[in-house]
């Protein structure tokens, strides 16, 4: 006749078998579930949704990935106070740019691309007044512009699509005072415009 312990032990060995059957049962029913909540939603595995928010120790938001329905979609980081300093995204007509601002949200430098072959640098001043940008266009020119403390554009450097090199100086009313150009043909010329309304070339245009 069987002891008491062996019966013990016996049944401490199908308890434990029950256990792992009903931990594996479980697992598959949640497997099974999930799997039926993707195929609901069309998915095939992925995580999808519109936002996704990253928080430091403290609670704070810190990064945030989303995509609005007007088609931007972007990532944003944040200082420890919740301000926006850095963007990375892509506005709904494709343009990417990366963008980093002040704690008072002045951006300070904007890299963007226009039209997937025209990519724009600038450098703002705190207040917001841009003083640098470089950029090329679709038709294949470039240009390079310094501005003063108003944001006023007075030395343009820039090349047409024929690769034509020129340089420009402007007085803070506008008005061009100074003009390097070399053409397509190689011919270079320089203008120099004085306030007495006087007009130097070099060379001297053919009368």
């Amino acid at each position: 006749m069987e002891n008491l312990d062996s019966r013990l032990a016996r049944l401490e060995q199908s308890y434990r078998r029950m256990q792992i059957v009903a931990l594996s049962s479980l697992t598959l029913a949640g497997l099974g579930l999930a799997a039926a909540v993707l195929k609901e939603e069309g998915h095939t595995g992925e995580l999808a949704v519109s936002r996704l928010t990253l928080k430091d120790a403290q609670g704070h938001a810190r990064a945030t990935l989303s995509a609005n329905a007007e088609g931007d979609t972007g990532l944003v980081l944040t200082d420890a106070e919740g301000r926006p300093r850095a963007l990375l995204g892509v506005s709904q007509d494709g343009s990417p740019k990366l963008r980093f601002s002040t704690a008072h949200g002045t951006t300070l430098a904007e890299l963007i691309v226009y039209s997937d072959e025209a990519p724009r640098l600038a450098f703002s001043k705190n207040g917001g007044v841009e003083f640098f940008s470089v950029g090329m266009f679709p038709d294949g020119s470039s240009r390079l512009e310094l501005a003063d403390e108003d944001g006023r554009p007075r030395a343009i450097l820039g090349a047409d699509e024929h690769g034509s090199p020129g340089l420009l100086l402007v007085d803070r009313l506008g008005q061009p005072r100074a003009t390097l150009r070399v053409s397509p043909s190689n011919n270079a010329s320089l203008v120099l415009e004085g306030l007495d309304g006087a007009v130097f070339h070099a060379p001297t245009p053919v009368q």
